[in-house]
């Protein structure tokens, strides 16, 4: 099962990729977390004292590691390997935490290399052979866009969750992302509200979301917000915010394999 979770910043994407993480690997499955997100910090969700997050070195900054495997240094042009080796790129590059095995993805950031260096041929490479090789449940934790998934590798993404909060911009968001993630390929797209205080937010949720599927509601947590702003994983701290997230969970199960 292959899963991205994406929306605006400070929504709770964080939390809801963390919380289904963790709650696979409690179930017993192999989770491989991916933390594609700039600002990145799905390593403290999951549990890793910040040492230990500083510690996780983004796969697009592992310049010898890019160099042996394409054949070239990153920033310096010239010719490179199209199709890299990577299959052993999680186990040699991943970091466990409580039972996930999480790698961050960063971002190629040197001046005018664009697309076409060997960096982001590592990239594209290792996220194809994630999505599309592996047998891994895969829980990728995306920014408000999705530009760490290509047309080759989209399309092996099971559903894409847009994490959205009881507001009008929040939502547009939603509806943002889906008509990206069809242009690539992703042809299931759900939302979860997140810090949902009443039913009068649940019925605003649905009724905007249009024709997008509301997949499940988390309820606003004073327990969730301590633990974000302490640096403790949010997953265990609320009784009814682990519900909401095993009941997101199930229903990622059931729509994935009918």
């Amino acid at each position: 099962m292959k899963i991205a979770i994406s929306g605006k910043g400070g929504v709770g994407k964080t939390t809801l990729a963390a919380g289904l993480a963790l709650f696979f690997a409690n179930e017993g499955r192999r989770v491989v977390a991916i933390d594609a997100d700039p600002d990145a910090n799905l390593a403290v969700a999951l549990g890793a004292t910040p040492e230990a997050a500083a510690a996780c070195v983004p796969l697009v900054q592992e310049d010898e590691l890019i160099e042996e495997r394409t054949g070239a240094a990153p920033g310096k042009g010239g010719m490179f390997i199209l199709n890299p080796e990577v299959s052993d790129i999680v186990d040699r590059c991943g970091v466990t935490f409580n039972g996930v095995t999480m790698l961050k993805m960063g971002t190629v950031e040197r001046g005018g290399s664009g697309c076409m260096c060997s960096e982001g041929t590592f990239l594209k490479a290792f996220m194809r052979d994630l999505l599309v090789d592996r047998d891994d449940v895969v829980i990728l934790d995306m920014e408000a866009g999705i530009e760490h998934l290509g047309r080759g590798t989209a399309e092996a993404v099971d559903c894409l969750v847009v994490v959205i909060e009881p507001g009008g911009r929040s939502v547009q968001t939603a509806h943002q992302v889906r008509a990206l993630a069809a242009d690539i390929g992703i042809k299931d797209v759900v939302a979860v509200a997140n810090r949902v205080q009443d039913a009068e937010d649940a019925m605003f949720v649905k009724d905007v979301l249009g024709d997008i599927p509301l997949l499940g509601t988390i309820p606003l947590s004073e327990g969730v917000r301590v633990a974000d702003r302490e640096g403790h994983p949010s997953f265990g701290t609320d009784p009814s915010v682990d519900e909401a997230v095993r009941d997101i969970a199930w229903a990622l199960v059931e729509r994935t394999t009918r």
